[in-house]
């Protein structure tokens, strides 16, 4: 076995209970979301992507992402290096006139707009069908109906349609509203009452036309897969797009970059370790459903090494 082969398997060894001491892998059991978590991993391992597997999102937001937790007033930045995304929160109307909208935040604005981003690549179009009301979005997404996840669904994406985003990235500034159009969900899907409109969202022709140009293939089974934790989603996304720009030699992370990108939802006496616990839980979960990806957590933070993406690019990496 060569030294290469040898540090790509202490890697992924490393990668199982990244985070847990001894005692405290002994002491854990698994439970069922763990379990379909596994299940999820072992698949997308021994099956090769295709079809419907494949999704998409817009290259920035794989850097810098939504809000994680609720927002309170009317602005939201994050920035992470050369990327930065600022979210300002619109009004919308749910048919009796405008209603002031919050920032869309959690892990619903980023499956809707993951599946919604998804169908204009593949497809190639600006108007998408997102179902006469949000239970009808959530089967189209493949997602289990409850009257919980409806609700949650309904208030992120009419806040996400509302709402102004800006994207800059290495000089270049996207100002506008990603949708141009939104027929809100104005009827309850547990009544017989009749839908005004059709259900149909049209992306704005700039942000359309930045997604095709920049968009980043992800296994829509891993989405599924972290769909109980938003700040998984966040770094599988950041993973896909950051681990097969690696050239050469490693690349070693210390916790204060990577608190900058991802930990300023955290507040309270030790924000700093609560975030550390908090990424390393989501970096198990991530590559349990990412297995071509290689990171290790060593001290001071997270070593990334040159790994393929989830999904092969066709013709190269966008940028």
């Amino acid at each position: 076995m060569t030294k290469k082969q040898r540090e790509g398997q202490g890697v992924q060894q490393a990668q199982p209970e990244a985070g847990l001491s001894p005692s405290k892998r002994q002491a854990r059991k698994v439970t069922k979301a763990d379990q379909k978590l596994i299940e999820a991993g072992t698949e997308i391992a021994s099956t090769p992507p295709a079809g419907e597997d494949m999704a998409f999102t817009h290259a920035v937001l794989c850097q810098v992402g939504l809000p994680r937790a609720k927002v309170e007033g009317r602005e939201f930045m994050r920035q992470s290096g050369e990327a930065w995304v600022n979210v300002q929160a619109g009004y919308l109307d749910e048919g009796r006139g405008p209603v002031l909208q919050s920032i869309p935040y959690g892990v619903m604005p980023r499956l809707g707009l993951a599946w919604v981003s998804t169908f204009a690549v593949r497809n190639r179009e600006r108007e998408i069908f997102i179902g006469k009301s949000a239970a009808e979005f959530l089967r189209l997404m493949g997602m289990e109906n409850d009257g919980r996840r409806y609700k949650t669904l309904r208030k992120q994406m009419h806040a996400l349609a509302a709402a102004r985003l800006q994207l800059g990235l290495r000089g270049r500034t996207y100002n506008g509203q990603p949708v141009q159009k939104f027929d809100a969900w104005v009827c309850d899907n547990y009544t017989d009452q009749i839908p005004l409109w059709s259900g149909i969202m049209a992306l704005s022709q700039d942000y359309y036309d930045s997604l095709i140009e920049s968009a980043v293939p992800l296994d829509n089974r891993a989405l599924h897969a972290l769909k109980g934790s938003a700040l998984a989603l966040d770094v599988y996304a950041w993973l896909a797009h950051r681990l097969h720009r690696i050239n050469g030699r490693s690349v070693m992370l210390r916790w204060i970059s990577l608190r900058s990108q991802f930990a300023q939802e955290y507040r309270g006496k030790n924000p700093d370790k609560d975030f550390k616990k908090e990424f390393l839980l989501a970096l198990k979960k991530v590559l349990t459903v990412y297995p071509q990806a290689k990171v290790k957590p060593v001290t001071g933070g997270v070593l990334l090494i040159s790994s393929p993406p989830p999904i092969p690019y066709k013709g190269g990496p966008t940028a």
